[in-house]
Order: C-alpha cells, then sequence, then structure tokens
C-alpha cells in the first residue's frame, strides 16, 4: 500500500529526546534510530495507518507514531497486543 508516509521517507526524523525515547521503550542497541524505523516502515510486512495527526506503523512488535505533517518519529513501542 503506498501511503504519503512512504512517498515521504527522506522526511522522517526524530528529536534528540525522540530517540533517546525510542532507544528506551524498544531496547534499541543502534546509533541511528531514524533509519531503524524506516526500515521497520518499509518493511513488506508492516501495517500502517492514519488516525487524526499521525500515522502509525505495526510491524514485527513495534508500534511506530509518526507526524503526519511534520513526519517526525513520536515515538515507538513494543506493541502489547503482539506480545
Amino acid at each position: 500500500m503506498q501511503t504519503d508516509l512512504i512517498s515521504n521517507l527522506d522526511k522522517i526524523h526524530t528529536t534528540a529526546l525522540g530517540e533517546e525515547r525510542i532507544r528506551k521503550n524498544l531496547c534499541l542497541n543502534t546509533n541511528d534510530v531514524v533509519n531503524w524505523c524506516t526500515q521497520k516502515i518499509v518493511n513488506q510486512d508492516s501495517r500502517i495507518m492514519r488516525k487524526g495527526k499521525n500515522w502509525y506503523v505495526y510491524v514485527d512488535d513495534c508500534k511506530i507514531t509518526v507526524n503526519a505533517h511534520s513526519y517526525t518519529i513520536i515515538t515507538a513501542h513494543r506493541d502489547k497486543n503482539k506480545v
């Protein structure tokens, strides 16, 4: 499914606090959180839906939240429905 989110991958970013929050929430051991999230977003198994002002990406056992206007990754969590 082609979405505005996929079409604008080059605009996806996050803040320093966002990086820290995502790394902590997902127990990531990577310096490039944005790249990690981008790879999850383009994964063929990802489900992308827009609700209001945010995109929600469900893939593997993660839920990634991206602002639909600024393309800022707000947060990411383990999907409680999959754990």
